[in-house]
C-alpha cells in the first residue's frame, strides 16, 4: 500500500492517540488494524519516525508547546487530540529536515479540521503561530 506523507501523518496522530489512552497499545499492529494492511506488509518508515519520535522527545515537546500558550494554559488543559497534533507538529519542525515549518502547520491544521472541531482549529493556530522563528 502506497501512503502520502498526509495519511502517514494522520496514522501517526491516531496511533499516538491510541498509546495516550493506552500505554499497552502496541503501535504496528494498531497500524496494520487502521490500514487493514496484511502484516507483511511494511510499515512506512515515516510513521515510525514520527510515531517514536514524539514518544521519545514528548517532554521536551511539552515544555516547548508550554511556551507557547497563553497565561492561564498549562499542557494538562489542552484536549489530548490538540495536544498530540501539537507534538507532531512541533517534532516535525524541530526534528525532521525535511519539512519546512511551515508543511508541519498546515498538516496540523489539516488533522485538526478533521478530529477537532473550529475552535481547536483555532487554538492550534495559535499555538502554531511562532513555531517557524522560536523552533
Amino acid at each position: 500500500m502506497n501512503l502520502t506523507r498526509h495519511k502517514i501523518r494522520e496514522l501517526a496522530f491516531q496511533t499516538l492517540f491510541a498509546i495516550e489512552a493506552n500505554s499497552a497499545t502496541d503501535k504496528e499492529m494498531f497500524f496494520y488494524a487502521l490500514t487493514k494492511m496484511n502484516e507483511d506488509e511494511e510499515i512506512p518508515q515515516y510513521f515510525n519516525v514520527i510515531v517514536d519520535g514524539v514518544l521519545e522527545h514528548k517532554s521536551e515537546l511539552d515544555s516547548l508547546i508550554s511556551k507557547h500558550l497563553s497565561s492561564g494554559w498549562s499542557i494538562q488543559r489542552i484536549a489530548k487530540t490538540d495536544l498530540i497534533v501539537l507534538r507532531i507538529a512541533f517534532f516535525e519542525a524541530k526534528y525532521v529536515e525535511n519539512v519546512p515549518a511551515n508543511v508541519a502547520i498546515n498538516e496540523a491544521l489539516e488533522i485538526t479540521k478533521k478530529y477537532s472541531d473550529d475552535r481547536s482549529r483555532k487554538f492550534v493556530n495559535g499555538v502554531l503561530a511562532n513555531i517557524v522563528s522560536n523552533v
